[in-house]
């Protein structure tokens, strides 16, 4: 037992090995070395000089002359002798870490040996409402485009188009929720995510009831290559006059978030 903090170093008693003799220069250690200086070899008590009278790598002991039968032969691994427990302090750096990324004093050593910034993954791409009402035609896909930022990390969203660009590659999660009004019974539209130009499934469909304040949202994932896909928020209305988009922060909003890349 001690008192304080724990030594550096633990020690152990030095390893034997006893080994039965005969009239060969081939030996099998029970213990793998780097080399004949880690062992002490002794023959008949006398300890015997490494290289010259002995050679030793990994588990084979090799003599220089044969021994016999009647022959006392006995080793002690010196490597053995001292285990380190802690490495000396400062001891360990940068440039001695292996993981993958960038290392330095943004980033963090994740358990898959990877370099990663703090808040990497759910990182907020943008987030944008409708600033002015928007009109949301009929027999035509519209994409909504809220036109005013909260945030835009990397300048990813285009206010004057609607569309999404990310500019890392990396699983997104897009999220929009929709004020609307029309007239009662203005037919069924659709409002659905839209990647790369092509139509998705329909995320929900929606009847106008001819009042005003009523929401809808839609959500979902899409996988990105950096700067190469494009996502919008789009509407489909086959028949009426028409439904209107309500404008106004907390309304009509379209965001997305990096969940991982």
């Amino acid at each position: 037992m001690y008192l304080g903090n724990q030594p550096a170093l633990s020690y152990t008693s030095f390893a034997k090995q006893d080994f039965t003799t005969s009239a060969t220069t081939s030996y099998t250690l029970d213990n793998p070395v780097t080399n004949e200086n880690e062992i002490a070899l002794f023959i008949n008590f006398v300890r015997q000089e490494p290289t010259t009278a002995y050679t030793a790598s990994g588990t084979s002991l090799t003599l220089t002359s044969a021994t016999s039968a009647s022959d006392d032969m006995y080793c002690v691994f010196l490597g053995k002798a001292v285990q380190t427990v802690n490495p000396p302090n400062a001891s360990v750096g940068l440039s001695q870490l292996t993981a993958t990324g960038t290392k330095d004093a943004t980033t963090f050593l994740r358990g898959d040996n990877t370099f990663a910034v703090a808040g990497e993954d759910m990182t907020p791409a943008f987030s944008a409402y409708l600033s002015s009402a928007q009109s949301l035609g009929n027999n035509v896909n519209t994409t909504i485009i809220c036109d005013t930022e909260l945030f835009d990390t990397n300048n990813m969203y285009d206010t004057s188009t609607g569309v999404f660009t990310p500019t890392v590659a990396g699983k997104y999660f897009l999220y929009a929720k929709l004020f609307y009004s029309g007239a009662q019974n203005e037919g069924i539209a659709d409002l659905y995510l839209q990647k790369n130009g092509t139509q998705g499934v329909s995320a929900f469909r929606l009847r106008p009831s001819g009042s005003s304040g009523q929401a809808i949202q839609v959500s979902g994932y899409g996988i990105a290559n950096g700067s190469t896909d494009t996502f919008s928020l789009q509407t489909y209305h086959a028949a009426g006059s028409g439904i209107t988009a309500e404008s106004g922060d907390g309304k009509t909003i379209f965001s997305a978030y990096r969940i991982i890349e």
